[in-house]
């Protein structure tokens, strides 16, 4: 791939371009009727990769992103535009075309690897996560503030709800709207996303009648906790303990367990309740079940990559309802594109899990190939694996340990009546033992 000369010289991501190459680019302009009618100073194709670049330098204004896409285009890189030109661009640009390009992109990375499935089942998962917006007069038209245990948000806050790939992190699909809607809500939303063959696992919240009859109406299996208290008539008794009951139209199979995580630090034993459409004990056994349901920690965590590691906790950048979605769109483009990044370089080596994966190292090395313009510059072929991928087979991560700690949710607002006593985070190992519990009549 060799980077266009003028105009349209600064619209790359580095080698990332691979994975969202010109004519992707191209495309959805052209569908979405975003295409210039006359070559501006910053030209469509070029505003859809600095709001990708964007996504990968978010400390950075627009101004200073555009430097480093031009950074190593010497004597190919326009004039520099000013921050009102740039605005103009993206304003022109509109949110469809990055909603078009994320859908080109979503959907469970290629791997060869076994994580990810269990018996024969894609493994996926559902859940939302807040993300604050600036707080202006045009994004409190669509945002509001969330009212938490001590007072409210400082930011207007926007519910995002996805359904990602447990094994390799990817975003199948997204839906993002108000902090009004309800989680519930977006879940619906995304059930086109579900095939048959896929095994969707969900929290608590999402263990709503209707909710669980229309996901499963898609074909999809379902692993989804509930709680424990939940009267739920038994139709009839599995040899494992478990039983069946019907939730509207819908036969579900109910597994009761409790577990047990002993560490170094002692034993502590927590009661779940899991609902599920795979209602035979056999091809299905209830342990192994409570055993999967733990993967459910992948979205938690992809969202971390997203919040905590690209965005670094900072608020979004658009002060405008369509900028804030189209630059979410933006976002959820790039992480995608990272994924599919760390996903060809790990399935390159036998055996590999995607979850050792860095995804800090892949987003360092990300950043660094934009400011080399690498693999656009010359004729040569970049191979699959790529600069990226080699920097994250060089820092691979140790294998995944299971998670022994609640989740701590950190306010909005001043800290100060939030903290609680310091956290042990010394390294252990873990032994889970699940006992299954037999149903009462």
């Amino acid at each position: 791939m060799r980077v266009a000369a003028g105009a349209f010289a600064p619209g790359h991501i580095g080698e990332l371009t691979r994975i969202v190459p010109f004519e992707m680019v191209d495309e959805v302009l052209a569908e979405t009727g975003a295409v210039q009618r006359r070559v501006r100073l910053v030209p469509a194709r070029v505003t859809v990769y600095l709001l990708l670049a964007a996504a990968l330098f978010t400390g950075l204004g627009y101004r200073q992103v555009f430097d480093r896409l031009c950074a190593a285009l010497a004597g190919l890189a326009p004039v520099r535009p000013s921050g009102s030109a740039l605005r103009q661009a993206r304003r022109r640009l509109g949110p469809a075309p990055m909603k078009a390009l994320f859908d080109l992109m979503s959907g469970p990375a290629a791997t060869t690897a076994a994580a990810g499935r269990w018996r024969g089942l894609r493994v996926v998962a559902v859940d939302s996560t807040l993300l604050p917006v600036p707080d202006c007069p045009a994004n409190l038209t669509v945002f509001t503030r969330q009212r938490l245990g001590n007072g409210i948000s400082g930011y207007p806050q926007l519910r995002l709800t996805a359904l990602v790939a447990c094994g390799t992190r990817s975003v199948i699909g997204a839906v993002f709207g108000p902090a009004t809607t309800g989680e519930l809500e977006y879940a619906r939303r995304l059930a086109v996303g579900l095939r048959a063959g896929m095994l969707l696992l969900g929290d608590r919240n999402f263990a709503s009648a209707a909710l669980l009859n229309q996901l499963a109406a898609t074909g999809a299996d379902l692993l989804v906790r509930c709680k424990s208290g939940r009267n739920l008539p038994t139709v009839a008794r599995c040899r494992d303990g478990s039983v069946l009951t019907r939730i509207g139209p819908l036969t579900v199979r109910v597994i009761d367990a409790e577990i047990s995580i002993r560490t170094t630090q002692g034993t502590r034993t927590g009661h779940y309740r899991l609902l599920t459409t795979l209602t035979d004990p056999a091809t299905h056994p209830a342990a192994e079940l409570v055993r999967l349901y733990h993967e459910r920690w992948e979205i938690e965590t992809a969202y971390a990559e997203l919040k905590s590691t690209i965005l670094g906790g900072r608020v979004l950048r658009a002060r405008t309802p369509d900028g804030v979605e189209q630059e979410v769109w933006a976002l959820l483009t790039v992480y995608q594109a990272l994924r599919t990044a760390m996903t060809d370089a790990t399935d390159s080596v036998p055996g590999i899990d995607p979850d050792r994966a860095g995804f800090l190292t892949a987003l360092a090395a990300a950043r660094d190939q934009v400011v080399l313009a690498a693999g656009i510059i010359t004729d040569t072929s970049i191979d699959l694996v790529g600069t990226i991928g080699r920097h994250v087979l060089a820092q691979l991560l140790p294998a995944r340990r299971v998670r022994t700690k609640d989740r701590i949710v950190k306010r909005a607002i001043s800290k100060y009546n939030a903290r609680g006593p310091a956290i042990d985070r010394t390294t252990y190992k873990a032994t889970i033992s699940i006992d299954m519990l037999m149903n009462s009549p």
